[in-house]
């Protein structure tokens, strides 16, 4: 679809705004054209000159002054004097009501553009995110819109000016075809020097929207890799990349507007030499071989043709403004009929069964993929199956295809041959709603929202009470720091969780999961990025989350998958081996190097090293959950407290620091490199 059928297909949704920007556009023209009709006539009278012989006038006029034949003198003149202030007055109500509707459809239509716009950003796959910028889908939804919207004003405008002016070369021509003949032919060069100042506009419209689009993106990347940025000292430099967007944005802006500028002089100075052209061509046409009689009557028709050329004239000179202004946003609506269209996006299809629980098993059959664009495969001939209640570990080195298996269980994307089939039934036969709500999903990159911690654990969930909520915490072992949160449950997050540690993100990501009750699990190296203590009371939450549950983990560190019922080695795509922890050791296969590179090939200094490092972190943690705990038990000992309520929040928070304390203590026992040493 074209850019303009874009537009006119979303303005035809609002089908009485259109009618009534028609009727008024027509109206305000026709009441435009009435008050100048008889404004010369009116300002011949009021100087004195007496009643006007329109014999020899063309009909249009004679039918007009037929409207004063009844009035004679002082009362003709008043009537001329109200019909023309109420016709003007009623142009510019006409001309009022349809801005105020024109602004009424612009916004309607940036509304409807943008919830579809959100609305196809929602509905599209990952890998439209994949091959897409943020920053230029943020200027598409933010700015693009906007202008492309604005351009169906201007096209109400630009219909109303059109309208305007045929109604004027209605009259002229009613006056005398041979002058608007004349006439034409004069503007017609006007026109075409305005065409030079439409095409820049074009140009200059399309440089606009790119530097907009590059000026977005480059701040969204800033904003999002400040810490990046600050940790390398690189602020200078990416100052600079943005002030020279800016700049470069702004110089587009100031050529645009210096284009828009130059078009009135141009048409002022073209029009002022129009009407002396005329006013020559006229002498000659209706005042050559004139009788004395005539000439009174003829004279005064030169000056109402002259009047009404000289109120058209500015009409054109808006309406070249208006194609200029139109031809500057057209850029902008091109991009956003590509941006709203879906059949240049990849959508997934949607099956008609409503997705229930898991009954037997999963299954993955000859199953191949490569990402869309893309001819290298990622999957080569994948045969699995994942019982239910059991939990099925992906280990293999980075890249080998391991998150890319785990993406098709909820459909991010479709394999290109082979299926994955639950309880014989394929993926694609499910609806994708009832699908992806039954599944629960923790990666190592978890993402929260800048709301409440109630809000995050919760999301996704509408039916769930404050008592499920604190559940969920207490199994995910997040309640305690929960609690110790400034407003506690209703404490902010920050954006993407920045004001929490990895553990603590990684504990309500698991609660998260633990409230949706998934009847399949994902777990993408939900523990990798984690200190040792964190990562003792995550996969404690883990294991309370798994328990039961069909689920997949991936992992680099092998020593937390070596309870899963089956373990899948994989290389570069395919399966190469499975099974049991002990029996992929009895192997001495790849899963068995793959043990040795992370368990057996440290050096006996190397273990020293390790365990050192260990002992100062623990010793760390010990100390500082100690000491808050011993100034509080001080205070309250040595009665350096009055008050019952400091009191009592003194001993709670000793508590709570001896909790801390004892889940450090049970990971040292539990440590094995501290066992080795015993």
């Amino acid at each position: 679809m074209s850019p303009n059928r874009l537009l006119l297909s979303y303005a035809l949704r609002h089908p009485i705004l259109i009618v009534l920007t028609v009727l008024l556009g027509f109206s305000s023209a026709m009441f435009n054209s009435v008050g100048t009709t008889i404004i010369v006539p009116l300002v011949l009278e009021f100087l004195g000159q007496k009643k006007l012989e329109l014999s020899k006038a063309p009909p249009i006029i004679q039918k007009t002054m037929a409207l004063f034949e009844g009035f004679e003198g002082g009362d003709r003149l008043l009537f001329m004097v109200l019909v023309v202030l109420l016709a003007i007055v009623l142009k510019n109500i006409a001309n009022y009501v349809n801005i105020l509707v024109s602004t009424d459809l612009s916004k309607k239509l940036i509304n409807t553009f943008r919830k579809e716009g959100i609305k196809l950003l929602l509905d599209v796959d990952l890998d439209f995110y994949a091959k897409t910028k943020i920053g230029d889908i943020i200027n598409r939804i933010s700015q693009e819109i906007g202008r492309a919207a604005n351009a169906i004003k201007i096209a109400i405008q630009l219909f109303t000016t059109v309208i305007t002016i045929f109604v004027f070369v209605f009259l002229l021509i009613s006056i005398s075809w041979q002058l608007t003949i004349a006439t034409s032919i004069l503007l017609l060069g006007v026109f075409v020097i305005n065409q030079f100042f439409v095409k820049r506009s074009k140009k200059f419209g399309k440089i606009l929207s790119e530097k907009s689009r590059g000026y977005s993106g480059a701040l969204l990347e800033i904003l999002t890799g400040i810490r990046l940025i600050k940790s390398v000292s690189n602020e200078q430099y990416e100052y600079q990349r943005i002030e020279n967007f800016i700049d470069e944005r702004e110089q587009a802006e100031f050529q645009s507007q210096a284009n828009f500028a130059a078009i009135n002089p141009i048409n002022e100075v073209s029009g002022i030499l129009a009407i002396l052209a005329i006013v020559f061509v006229g002498k000659n046409i209706l005042l050559k071989d004139s009788s004395a009689e005539e000439l009174e009557a003829i004279s005064t028709v030169l000056g109402i043709y002259l009047f009404l050329l000289f109120r058209l004239l500015p009409v054109i000179s808006q309406l070249n403004g208006q194609r200029s202004r139109f031809a500057n946003v057209s850029a902008s609506t091109a991009i956003v009929a590509d941006f709203l269209r879906r059949d240049n996006k990849p959508i997934m299809s949607n099956g008609k069964n409503i997705y229930t629980k898991l009954s037997q098993e999963i299954r993955i059959e000859n199953l191949s993929f490569a990402y869309p664009g893309h001819q290298d495969s990622v999957l080569n001939g994948v045969n699995l199956s994942i019982p239910k209640g059991t939990t099925m570990a992906l280990v293999g080195a980075s890249g080998a295809g391991k998150s890319t298996l785990a993406d098709l269980l909820p459909r991010f994307y479709d394999p290109v041959e082979g299926r994955i089939t639950i309880d014989g039934t394929d993926l694609k036969d499910y609806d994708i709603r009832s699908l992806r709500q039954a599944m629960g999903v923790v990666s190592q990159d978890t993402f929260l929202f800048n709301n409440s911690v109630r809000n995050n654990i919760a999301y996704g969930m509408t039916d769930v009470t404050e008592e499920d909520i604190i559940a969920a915490a207490k199994r995910a072992n997040a309640y305690e720091f929960i609690m110790q949160l400034p407003q506690g449950f209703d404490t902010k997050v920050g954006d993407r969780g920045v004001l929490l540690s990895g553990g603590q993100r990684q504990r309500m990501a698991i609660a998260r999961a633990l409230l949706r009750n998934p009847d399949i699990l994902i777990l993408d190296e939900a523990t990798s990025a984690l200190d040792t203590v964190s990562e003792r009371l995550v996969q404690q939450a883990i294991d309370e989350l798994c328990r039961d549950r069909t689920t997949v983990v991936i992992a680099h560190r092998l020593s937390t998958i070596q309870k899963a019922h089956q373990i899948v080695v994989m290389d570069k795509g395919q399966v190469v081996e499975i099974g049991t922890h002990e029996e992929l050791l009895r192997k001495e296969g790849y899963y068995s190097r793959l043990y040795k590179m992370q368990f057996e090939h440290n050096s006996d200094g190397e273990v020293k090293n390790v365990v050192k490092k260990e002992l100062v972190k623990t010793s760390h943690e010990v100390r500082t959950h100690l000491t808050p705990m011993i100034v509080c038990l001080q205070l309250v000992v040595n009665d350096l407290v009055d008050s019952p309520q400091e009191r009592h929040e003194l001993t709670e928070e000793a508590y709570h620091s001896a909790v801390r304390l004892l889940k450090t203590l049970e990971y040292l026992e539990e440590s094995s490199t501290i066992k080795s040493i015993a």
